[in-house]
């Protein structure tokens, strides 16, 4: 070794401490010219200094942890040659460990920064030697010291015996046994053999920004529950945190020492594809480590069998154990063997699950006393586990990762054992029966053949992760020459480093790079002839690993080439090593062959130059070492970049034996016989940036953000996981809206299902620039208020059915998942994709969205693009290397120039090296379309245009990728696109899609969206000046609350029968009925609405009138969202987020009156107009005094031809221009056509005529009507055929024009989607009923759709009264404005519209003495209705009470307890009551588990006038409780069961009601409801099964759920209700429920339960387990059941069909009544709440079960 310097302390300097220092021994080397000579210091301390401070230099010293382990410290000190300070950090180490060693402490690093670094130039590397001769002794922690668990892994049917290892300072803890995860239920049958289920308690913890937070907050967790134990003799409790998810896990395992510690612990590659040990270093594997066993789990064999069984429980959720199948171990002759069904699996204590989304840490304890381990020891082991986890916890995993793997592995002398694999499996406790006879085949689990797991300090087994590369020596002896020395010295270094992939360039220079590069076995190498794509390859994997990628290149233009890929990585701050060959210097100038100036070729673009000297044995080797460390640390310290070595070699270039002396290899010694680099450095400002108290501008910005009220975050280029949470997470605490940038892969971004249309708790604003188009935008905006106009470019892009390039930017993301990331090019596509890109929903499949949902807005689509310098050359190379670098699916979006541009890239591409495949897109419009869009473009001559900016080509793509054999795809439709994108998605090919484009198309469609997204900007503006809001982003953008809501029955005179009844014509009255809504808000403004159902779009009186009382309950407090009038899907949005209710579920004409009511509200309250909401711009209300609308008029058509053609006349005569006439009403379409040619004959040809047809033809009598009718001059005909499929095929036969009206009526969803079929030319128009499609947001969607087609939008009336009418004029007005945007836009005349208004003639009465304003207005020449006559109605609107039958206010609540004794017990139960005291038609509501009686409320409301509905508390639950009123201790014998519980219910019903009643039970509920229907069918009237189900069959299966459910009611006793709470919903049951918007206050009003230990009992007592089977019993049931499931809930659909059969199948035929006695009924977009997530449907269905036929006589 070196010679040191001593240093001798002065014994009279120290602190009292006074510990010698005589076995210290401490130096500084200097290296001088390649030679290191020793400093010597005298140094005198003074005192023990914490930290020192000088002049040039900043010294700190960071704590040191606890640790049993000897001393020895390594430092690389980089400082100026010429000071004298690195002395001073000899002090301060020399002192800290000293420190240490009084207090049996392993120091950690010194850390220093100089204040005033040197240059370069001067900048030598100091190494700083500290070693201990002192023996530490051992730490009294609190371990429970076990005997070790040796484990070896061999070939099936071997066995092996280990030697005993005695270390003190190593821990195997004993975890709790259970037994195993996989059992036969024939063992648990019978009475001896008792069974014990244990629930674990998950505590899910807020996402912490850092690894490290993970831990520090789970610790404190762990203290909190420490301080606070839980009252159990027995538990398993875990804490769960999310943390980044960038790739820790090996990492982690390799930091911990080899020796000591605790044990096991393993890690596990999540590798599937090519798990091998160098996909290791190539990529950053994603896996599981952990430390400690808290729950293991043996086999029951029969000389170990048990009276009681133990097991976890599978509904412990998530959880996973992890081992190994098919050994034996014995631990007491310390081997292992093969055998068959045996297993060894345990649960770790400590354990860091990376998943794609995030990384979750978690933290498992176990005890049990009965088994002689308590919780306190349990809390030791645990803290044990964390201490020895988090002490030697890699700080900088992202500089270190692969650095220091390989090297550890080596040392652990781990056995590798390919033929054994590692099993993973959340299957806690399942029926063998489930499965194959092996038990290995188990279902959900898998098995890594990549991992490494250690038992003990000798005792482990590793596959795929060291290979043959687990020598641990290197050899450079039997090289052939000098030159194949250096090169394998310079390969061999970066594989330490972790620089493992090699771009290699053919040529004959470079041969000795390429000949170590191929033939190392840790590297991965890639060739192409063209260096440039190379080059720009090697940026891409870069990109996608954050580790350099190493560039060998032969010398000339070789080298030039690799310029452009250089600039880039500059620019864009991406590490690489270019290794170039060059001639000798004695060939330089001398006019060499291919011998350039290589030296300085990069100039400023590279952050380190080197130029070799040409090998020689002369120079020490070592040298070649600390060039390569250097250059490395200068490509991966910030600002990261490219770095240049420049390699000359001599002649031989091949492996010819060439003698070279050994003694170049002096000093390498250490280094041959290790894996580590040569040379290390430590890196402070890393470790600093994470002090917030050190880091003075980051407290400065702080202090900015913290005086901000309000801002904007904008966030950028963000290339790892872990900066993308530290950025939502922020995002989350500001605030603020977001701006995200397209790389920052936040702009496409993926929703969770918690959030599916807002993210609540971030604003991203994803077209701010389209936005700020409009100047009132740019000149008016403030953060108080965010204008979106994504809306209307999404309508813009789906509306238009062309394929478009802003259409492959806006559904790109569709073909995204967690598995894949985007690759964008430049120039007109990364700007398409940033500006029409969209995010989307994804659904929750794991555990990962649970967690997430309720704390970040969205997930991060990995997004990367070349924009350092923007180029467009190398693109296709990059994306191929990035798809190597980031190791997942990538899809590459590029344009067709770009792709010309690095056509060389598909020689990279098909080489296929350690990649998954990908999907090329490329948009080709035949040239350069980004500058048809740049403002000197309409000015420039289209020849120049073409010639020198477009470049446009006639290229085949295809036959380039057919050239290197490719697969290629071309689309030219919207569906192709998609159904390509699917199709690939899954296939192991690459391929390339190539979309066809136009440069003049794409042109004219950008400028379309550039001015719909300036006018949505400005609509939005004027909106929220109009609404004059003054509340803050953080307020949500609420204007009012709803006070509350009533509505009134009205029944008005008509002069005739609607056109759309069937009434009998000759009735001498009719009339129209419906409701008017009135909505309060808070300051005392009304809006008025009405609902007016037709019976012919399957809504009527009653089902509506439901439907209105359940809104009455929840709309009432109910914020209104300031974004309701810009009808742009903040409707749906609102009425799904606000009030609960689907957009699937709400009738339209129910959804249509309350968008009035509530527009006409707001309108009241802002002082203004219905127009004025929907159309603010029109500040001027004298514009409206001048305003009218065009009336369509309504003719019946009944009565011979001669009469139907006088009333059309009449019309004509009072003014009207435009007439509708109903047909296909007669025998044949013969008379309806003789008809319409009579009227056109009588009116002449300037009135327009319209004919409906209702659907009524088939496409035969369409057709002759059509031929007979084709010279009438038909404005159109209005659904002229029954099938729709057929009406383009009939305008295309007749020539006539056609309307839809029906068709668009049944659309529930898409309507886009939907209409897409009907963009043929002779469809002319779309005929809206409002209140039959579902209110005015969806008729504005649909009006945009045709008024951008081309097409008329006209609203029509469904007879409404004065109320509804003067609206639809409102809206039809507002309608007519869009057309005349769209006239504008698409220069073009549009005639005004006339609006099927018409049905005004019918209204003998009215809702309102104000009268409707239709009349002739002479101006225009046709029958209008007065804008300013509608808005003066809705203004002074009052309500004719004489046509007023009954007026409706939200029913009061009725609560009170009743009293029922039964067997030495009172049952006081608290009663919900709503309905008539007077009806004897009684519903009794039970709610499920953890329930109470005002879960039903809502619904019990909704059909209190069909029924007196009563809800109870069950016993247990909420206000209800349970008293003794028996012999003295009676109390605590009191249990509960189903036919108690039934019992008292009987008693209760009886008490209220001598006539039979209906139950209505969910889940827990339904199984009472449907015992006492079996059991009492003389008082039950009928049930209504709500996810219920009669029991288990199986007395086995019986057993197992009664220890679940005793298991559950114990951690409920044992943990408290909330956090029982939040396990109960994470459970796999609960899935879509907690995707509702109401979820949290779901779950909060579980807190109401008033005795937590007779909740526990009737968790225990109600259990399923200890119910009797009543499925036989079904058989002989009497009374009508109602089995009402979820669509999501598989497993209680199956329950409920297997009910229905039973009990039908023995009663068809019997008078038809085994058809009407049970009846299953499929809710839509729901789970196993279903009376909770979609009610209305339960409300219908319920209201028609009680109307049922019931039997003559009610009464007992």
């Amino acid at each position: 070794m070196y010679p040191v310097a001593r240093i001798t302390p002065e014994a009279n300097a120290l602190t009292t401490t006074n510990k010698s220092l005589s076995g210290m021994s401490a130096g500084i080397l200097r290296e001088n010219n390649g030679k290191h000579t020793p400093i010597m210091l005298a140094v005198k301390i003074e005192k023990m200094a914490m930290s020192f401070s000088c002049k040039d230099l900043a010294l700190s010293w960071h704590p040191p942890v606890e640790a049993e382990s000897q001393c020895c410290c390594a430092i690389v000190v980089v400082g100026n040659a010429n000071d004298s300070w690195p002395g001073l950090v000899i002090l301060l180490a020399v002192i800290s460990l000293h420190r240490c060693l009084e207090k049996n402490i392993l120091p950690a690093p010194v850390s220093y920064r100089s204040k005033n670094p040197p240059s370069k130039s001067a900048m030598k590397p100091h190494i700083l030697l500290l070693t201990s001769n002192l023996p530490l002794p051992s730490l009294n922690l609190p371990f429970r010291k076990r005997k070790s668990l040796p484990l070896a892994f061999l070939n099936r049917n071997t066995s092996i015996h280990f030697p005993r290892f005695h270390n003190p300072k190593f821990k195997v803890f004993e975890a709790v046994r259970f037994d195993c995860p996989v059992t036969d239920v024939t063992e648990l049958e019978g009475e001896d053999c008792n069974l014990v289920l244990e629930t674990c308690i998950t505590c899910t913890l807020p996402p912490a920004l850092t690894l490290e937070r993970g831990i520090e907050s789970i610790k404190a967790s762990v203290v909190d529950l420490k301080s606070n134990p839980p009252c159990s003799s027995h538990g398993v409790f875990r804490f769960q945190v999310a943390v980044p998810p960038s790739p820790k896990a090996l990492n982690w395992f390799c930091s911990l020492p080899e020796l000591d510690g605790v044990f096991p612990r393993f890690f596990l590659s999540k590798e599937t594809e090519d798990a091998s040990f160098k996909n290791l270093y190539l990529h950053r594997t994603r896996g599981v480590f952990g430390i400690g066993s808290a729950i293991c789990f043996e086999a029951c064999t029969p000389e170990n069998q048990k009276r009681i069984r133990r097991y976890l429980s599978s509904d412990s959720a998530h959880i996973t154990t992890y081992g190994f199948m098919d050994i034996n171990f014995n631990k007491e002759s310390s081997s292992m063997k093969h055998e068959a069904g045996s297993f060894y699996f345990f649960i770790p204590e400590v354990e860091l699950d990376e998943q794609e989304e995030a990384s979750f840490l978690v933290v498992t304890l176990a005890w049990d006393e009965n088994f002689c381990w308590t919780f306190e020891q349990a809390i030791q082991s645990v803290e044990s586990s964390i201490y020895q986890a988090s002490c030697c916890f890699w700080p900088d995993t992202e500089s270190c990762y692969s650095k220091c793997i390989e090297s550890t592995l080596r040392n652990f002398n781990l056995m590798e054992g390919k033929t054994f694999q590692m099993a993973c499996t959340d299957a806690l406790f399942l029926d063998r029966r489930d499965y194959q006879a092996d038990t290995a085949e188990l279902r959900r689990t898998k098995f890594s053949t990549q991992f490494c797991f250690r038992l003990s300090p000798v005792v482990g087994v590793s596959s795929n992760m060291l290979d043959d590369a687990s020598e641990t020596s290197y050899s450079l002896q039997d090289r052939a020459n000098i030159n194949a020395v250096w090169a394998s010295l310079i390969v061999e270094e970066c594989s330490r480093l972790g620089i493992v992939y090699f771009c290699v360039a053919p040529g004959s220079r470079s041969s000795p790079l390429a000949i170590a590069a191929s033939t190392h076995p840790l590297t991965t190498c890639i060739s192409c002839f063209d260096e440039r794509s190379l080059a720009f390859h090697a940026v891409g994997y870069s990109r996608g690993s954050q580790k350099p990628a190493v560039i060998i290149t032969s010398s000339g233009t070789a080298v030039s080439n690799l310029l452009p890929a250089v600039v880039e990585a500059s620019q864009d701050f991406v590490p690489l090593l270019l290794l170039t060959a060059d001639r000798p210097p004695e060939l330089l100038d001398a006019g060499a062959n291919q011998a350039i100036n290589q030296v300085n070729h990069f100039g400023s673009f590279v952050r380190f130059t080197f130029n070799l000297p040409a090998p020689t044995d002369n120079i020490p080797a070592r040298m070649v070492l600390t060039t390569i460390d250097s250059a490395v640390h200068w490509a991966t310290s910030l600002p990261f970049g490219p770095v240049h070595i420049n390699c000359p070699f001599r002649e031989p270039l091949d492996d010819s034996s060439d003698n070279w002396m050994l003694s170049c290899l002096k000093g390498l010694d250490i280094w041959m016989s290790s894996a580590e680099p040569f040379t290390k450095y430590i890196q402070l400002q890393n470790y600093r940036a994470c002090k917030a108290d050190s880091c003075v501008p980051m407290a400065e910005v702080l202090e900015i953000i913290k005086g901000t009220d309000t801002g904007l975050l904008l966030l950028g280029a963000i290339h790892t996981e872990d900066e993308v949470w530290a950025a939502l997470l922020l995002a989350k605490h500001l605030n603020w809206p977001v701006v995200a940038d397209i790389l920052s892969g936040l702009r496409l971004r993926k929703l969770l299902p918690s959030l599916p249309e807002v993210e609540e708790n971030v604003l991203f604003v994803d077209h701010l620039d389209h936005a700020l188009l409009s100047e009132g935008v740019r000149g008016w905006i403030h953060f108080d208020v965010i204008v979106q106009v994504a809306w209307d470019i999404s309508f813009q892009i789906n509306a238009e059915y062309s394929l478009t390039e802003p259409h492959v930017a806006h559904v790109i993301t569709e073909a995204l998942s967690a598995e894949s990331a985007l690759f964008v090019g430049n120039s007109m596509v990364i700007r398409d994709v940033d500006m029409y890109g969209c995010s989307f929903k994804t659904h929750a499949q794991s555990i990962a969205h649970m967690m997430l949902d309720l704390e970040l807005p969205c997930l991060r689509i990995r997004v990367a693009g070349n924009r350092g310098a923007s180029g467009i050359d190398g693109l296709l190379s990059t994306a191929i290397g990035f798809a190597v670098g980031c190791n997942k699916q990538v899809l590459c979006l590029v344009g067709d120039v770009s792709m010309l541009h690095d056509t060389n890239g598909l020689a990279i591409l098909t080489q296929r090296v350690s990649r998954k495949p990908m999907r090329i897109l490329v948009i080709n419009n035949h040239g350069g379309a980004i500058f048809s869009l740049l403002p000197f473009a309409d000015k420039t001559d289209p020849r120049i245009l073409d010639q020198y900016f477009y470049t446009s080509h006639r290229i085949s793509i295809q036959k380039l990728c057919e050239a290197h054999s490719v697969r290629h795809l071309p689309v030219k439709t919207k569906v192709e696109l998609q159904e390509a994108l699917l199709k690939f998605e899954h296939e192991k090919t690459d391929c390339v899609i190539e979309v066809e484009s136009c440069i003049g198309a794409n042109s004219t469609f950008h400028s379309t969206l550039r001015k719909s997204a300036q006018q949505a900007a400005d609509h939005a503006l004027s909106i929220l000046s109009r609404l004059s809001v003054g509340v803050s982003i953080s307020d949500g953008l609420f204007l009012y609350k709803i006070h509350k809501m009533n509505f009134s029955l009205y029944r008005i005179q008509l002069c005739a029968s609607p056109t759309s009844s069937s009434a009998d014509h000759h009735h001498n009255e009719f009339h129209r009925e419906g409701y008017i809504l009135s909505v309060y808000l808070e300051d005392g403004s009304v809006g008025y609405g009405e609902v007016a159902p037709l019976e012919i779009h399957k809504e009527n009186l009653v089902d509506v009138e439901e439907q209105l009382l359940f809104l009455l309950h929840v709309i009432k407090g109910i914020k209104i969202d300031v974004s309701l009038p810009t009808l742009k899907g903040s409707f749906t949005s609102w009425i799904w987020s606000n009030l609960g209710i689907m957009e699937c579920s709400i009738f339209p004409s129910v959804r249509c009156g309350l968008e009035m009511a509530i527009l006409n509200a707001i309108a009241v309250s802002q002082g203004s107009s219905f127009i004025s909401m929907l159309q603010p711009r029109m500040i001027n209300e004298e514009i409206y005094e001048k305003s009218s609308v065009k009336i369509c008029a309504l003719v019946d058509s009944n009565g011979t031809p001669t009469e139907v053609a006088y009333i059309a006349s009449s019309l004509v005569e009072e003014g009207f221009t435009a007439i509708k006439l109903k047909v296909a009403r007669r025998a044949d379409p013969f008379q309806d056509a003789a008809v319409i040619c009579k009227v056109r004959n009588e009116v002449g040809p300037r009135v327009e005529l319209r004919v409906d047809a209702n659907r009524k033809w088939t496409y035969e009598e369409a057709i002759q009507f059509g031929f007979l009718v084709k010279d009438c001059d038909l404005q159109y005909i209005e659904e002229p055929v029954e099938n729709v499929d057929d009406i383009v095929k009939f305008c295309e036969e007749t020539g006539l024009p056609a309307a839809l009206d029906e068709t668009i009526d049944n659309f529930q969803e898409s309507h886009l989607n939907m209409l897409a079929k009907y963009t043929h030319p002779g469809i002319v128009a779309v005929v809206i009923k409002p209140s039959v499609i579902g209110g005015f947001e969806k008729a504005a969607l649909i009006a945009r759709w045709a008024q951008k087609h081309g097409k008329m939008a006209v609203v029509s009336a469904a007879f409404e009264s004065g109320l509804g009418l003067s609206t639809y004029i409102l809206f039809s007005y507002y309608l007519e404005q869009l057309n005349a945007v769209y006239t504008v836009m698409n220069r073009e005349i549009r005639p005004s519209i006339a609006h099927g208004l018409g049905t005004y003639r019918w209204l003998k009465q009215d809702v309102t003495a104000i009268p409707i304003g239709i009349h002739y207005d002479p101006c225009k020449g046709f029958m209008g209705a007065s804008v300013a006559a509608a808005i003066q109605l809705l203004q002074n609107f009052k309500v004719n009470n004489n046509v007023i039958h009954k007026t409706f206010n939200e029913e009061q609540v009725n609560r009170y307890h009743l009293t029922v004794n039964s067997k030495n017990f009172s049952y006081s139960i608290k009663v919900h009551e709503v309905g008539q005291e007077s009806n004897d038609n009684v519903v009794i509501f039970l709610h499920g588990f953890l329930g109470t009686g005002e879960d039903w409320i809502p619904i019990m409301k909704a059909i209190s006038r069909s029924a007196k509905c009563i809800s109870v508390d069950l016993p247990g639950h909420g206000g209800s409780k349970i008293q003794n009123h028996g012999c003295k201790g009676a109390q605590e014998e009191a249990t509960l069961s189903i036919e108690i519980v039934a019992d008292v219910l009987y008693e209760l019903i009886q008490g209220i009601t001598p006539f039979k009643v209906t139950l209505v039970g969910y889940s827990m509920g339904a199984r009472i409801a449907l015992h006492m229907a079996l059991r009492f069918s003389h008082k039950i009237d009928g049930a209504v099964i709500i996810s219920g189900s009669p029991g288990l069959k199986d007395t086995t299966a019986r057993k197992i759920r009664q220890a679940k459910d005793d298991s559950r009611a114990d951690s409920l006793v044992a943990y408290g209700l909330e956090l029982f709470l939040d396990s109960w919903y994470a459970a796999e049951l609960w899935r879509s429920l907690r995707s509702h918007p109401h979820f949290k206050e779901i779950v909060a009003s579980r807190m109401v339960h008033e005795d937590v230990q007779s909740l526990a009992k009737a968790l225990s007592g109600l259990s399923t387990g200890s119910q009797m089977s009543l499925w036989e019993d079904l058989k002989r049931c009497d009374s009508p059941l109602l089995l009402i499931v979820g669509e999501k809930d598989l497993k209680f659909k199956s329950i409920a069909q297997k009910m229905f059969n039973e009990v039908v199948q023995d009663r068809k035929g019997e008078d038809g009544k085994g058809n009407n006695i049970c009846e299953v009924l499929e809710v839509p977009n729901c789970g196993h709440a279903v009376h909770l997530e979609n009610p209305l449907p339960i409300i219908s269905a319920m209201r028609r079960f009680l109307t049922r036929g019931r039997s003559s006589s009610r009464a007992q």
